[in-house]
Formats: C-alpha cells, structure tokens, sequence
C-alpha cells in the first residue's frame, strides 16, 4: 500500500470489479477515458483484465484507489508500457463521478507519481488527456506536467473531432516541485 494524506493505492481485489465497472460504466468517465464507442463494460470482460494482474509484472502496475480510514473504493489508477532501458512509462487515473473535486485523484496522481520515480526509478512520467477534459488538464499542470504534444483530432466524441493531449513531468522537475 502507498498512502497519501487522502487516499492509499492498494491492489485490486475481487471485490473492487463491480465498483469498478460501474465507474468505468458511468457516461462521463467513460467519455474521458474511452477512444472508442461508449460501449458498456460487461463483467466478463472486468474479470479478464483483473485475471491479467500480476504482481511481479515489471511492465504494468495496477491500484485501486481507496479513502483512507475507509475501505471505500475511489476508482483506480496504473503504470503502463514501462520502458526499463529508458526509464519511463504512461500513467492513468481514473476516480468514480460522486467522488470527483473532493482531493481524492490529486492525492492518488502526487502517489502515482511518487510511485514511478522512487520506486521505479523512472526518469519521465508520461500521460495522454483528451482536450475537452478540462479538469483533468489543470489538474495536470498544477502538478508539475507539462504539455509536450497535440495528436490534433485524434478523437471523434459527441459529433466533433478532439485534440488528445500528450502531458509529462521529469524527475527533475518533480524534485523540485516535492522539494515544497
């Protein structure tokens, strides 16, 4: 487990899917997280993935976000494509609709990347964000994440073309951001 001052990251359990789901389910976490058509998530298809789980995959990580003082599933968050020889990776946050402007995926988003740098030993931490997701993008920057590209109209989403956004923080610039 990796604590924060409002949430903790913990593995995933059984229990967390139907949680999971249903988030990932809800008509806007879907529309800023999902390229593709807003198609339901089924069950099978939330239990394939968390079988796919290992814990000494050196490729991917995976946390379910919970409050803390409180079993209560947030919403989820993970390290993927890992690129040992040139140390960085693409992170992803997604916290639950009624759980949202309340700290929690700031708090998990400062763990993730606390996570990736110490115990990684990554260099950059990447992210992509569509544009629309304006709350996602100031989040970012307050962070310390900087833009570094446009994928200009990468996604069509409710009868218009969207830029995706390609964000990153480096080590260093983390360092000096946790310095205060």
């Amino acid at each position: 487990m990796f604590e924060g001052k409002l949430v903790r990251l913990r593995a995933y359990e059984q229990d967390d899917l139907a949680h999971a789901r249903n988030f990932l389910n809800h008509p806007d976490v879907a529309q800023m997280m999902n390229p593709h058509i807003l198609f339901p998530l089924r069950q099978e298809d939330e239990q394939k993935w968390y079988e796919s789980l290992s814990s000494t995959s050196e490729k991917e990580y995976a946390f379910a976000i919970e409050r803390k003082g409180s079993p209560a599933y947030l919403g989820g968050c993970g390290v993927h494509n890992i690129d040992g020889k040139n140390h960085h990776a693409i992170i992803g946050l997604f916290v639950g609709a009624e759980h949202r402007g309340q700290g929690y995926g700031s708090d998990a988003l400062r763990i993730l990347v606390r996570f990736c740098f110490n115990e990684l030993n990554l260099n950059k931490v990447s992210l992509k964000v569509f544009s629309f997701n304006q709350r996602a993008i100031e989040c970012y920057r307050k962070f310390g994440f900087v833009l570094e590209g446009t994928l200009r109209q990468q996604i069509f989403r409710n009868g218009g073309y969207h830029d995706e956004l390609i964000m990153s923080i480096l080590r260093s610039e983390w360092e000096k951001i946790s310095q205060h």
